[in-house]
């Protein structure tokens, strides 16, 4: 596991070192303007190399007997699926319905190989969807997949909360007897750390929409495959992803709420706000980091050792992250205040 380890991180490290020099050459550049959060000139479409990293790795668990065959499907061809829309927007544009078509089909591809979402614990009453629950499933795997699209916006916060949640449920997995998942995740986090190096502040290119699109379909439907293990592993999985969770979807009911068109871009994220008021990335990159570590990964522990629910610790991991984003103005015009 050591070796594969170092075997990943070097593949996905050299292979964002080559898409550098490509981007480069095909002018793949992130220009800023005032929607941007960055004042550099950077190249993109460096998370193509976590995908291509990814999808070797997952064919060699494959083959070797490490997942099984419902694992591999949905993650390759749905996170394939993403990757490739992904990367045809980085190179050019594609419209918003076809993109969203193409990221419904891929909701689909994974919960057709799960097989829908399971029965879920809700405050100690079992909650079965049935069909419904191939709706929600679908509804919670395209939001997942673009809101972290929309959380890719300053320099290694996108990689970091890949790699805590990974890393994090590999010990809640360890903790909670249910190993089967453990090796993917593993890799998937050695994967993104590969990257991290040339996109840790100040960032030398950017993930782009392929990277950042498949990393939430993958995270959303490695959370579905572990609900089927247990149902607090999902609660688990949603912890983990709070911050990301809780940020996206306060801006966007905010951003709602005030009128403003959802489907234009825009700056107002409660990390956006934060980067802008201290002026630097560094320091809201390494804070969300130690929220992960210091504060939701022990609730998820606490859940896997069964010391609390998954609902009840998922409400008491939210509620100073909602506090959190409405100080720092998440979903709020981006002009000065009233």
């Amino acid at each position: 596991m050591i070796l594969a380890i170092i075997l990943v991180s070097l593949t996905s490290f050299l292979l964002t070192a080559m898409l550098r020099k490509y981007a480069l050459s095909r002018s793949m550049i992130d220009v800023p303007n005032a929607r941007s959060s960055h004042s550099i000139p950077t190249p993109r479409g460096g998370g193509l190399a976590i995908v291509i990293t990814v999808m070797l790795s997952l064919v060699g668990l494959y083959l070797t007997g490490a997942i099984e065959i419902a694992v591999f499907a949905s993650l390759f061809f749905a996170g394939g699926l993403v990757a490739i829309i992904g990367f045809m927007d980085d190179h050019g544009h594609i419209a918003a319905r076809w993109r969203l078509m193409g990221h419904f089909c891929a909701a689909a591809i994974v919960l057709f190989w799960t097989g829908g979402l399971p029965i879920i614990d809700f405050f100690g009453t079992p909650l079965n969807l049935h069909y419904a629950g191939y709706v929600f499933g679908s509804l919670y795997l395209v939001w997942m997949l673009n809101l972290y699209n929309f959380m890719d916006g300053i320099d290694g916060l996108a990689s970091i909360e890949a790699i805590c949640a990974s890393l994090g449920m590999c010990v809640v997995y360890l903790i909670a007897g249910h190993t089967s998942l453990i090796q993917v995740n593993m890799l998937f986090a050695f994967a993104v750390v590969g990257f991290l190096y040339w996109n840790f502040p100040s960032a030398k290119i950017f993930m782009g929409d392929a990277g950042s699109g498949f990393i939430g379909i993958a995270l959303a439907g490695l959370s579905v495959h572990a609900a089927w293990l247990s149902a607090d592993l999902l609660w688990c999985w949603l912890i983990l992803l709070g911050v990301f969770i809780v940020d996206a979807t306060v801006t966007l009911l905010r951003r709602l709420l005030r009128g403003a068109r959802v489907y234009e871009a825009h700056r107002s994220h409660a990390y956006q706000y934060a980067s802008r008021l201290v002026g630097r990335h560094v320091p809201v990159t390494l804070t969300v980091c130690l929220i992960n570590v210091f504060w939701l990964l022990p609730l998820a522990v606490c859940v896997a050792y069964s010391l609390l629910s998954g609902a009840a610790a998922l409400v008491i991991a939210y509620i100073p992250l909602i506090i959190l984003a409405v100080r720092f103005r998440a979903g709020e015009t981006e002009g000065p205040r009233s």
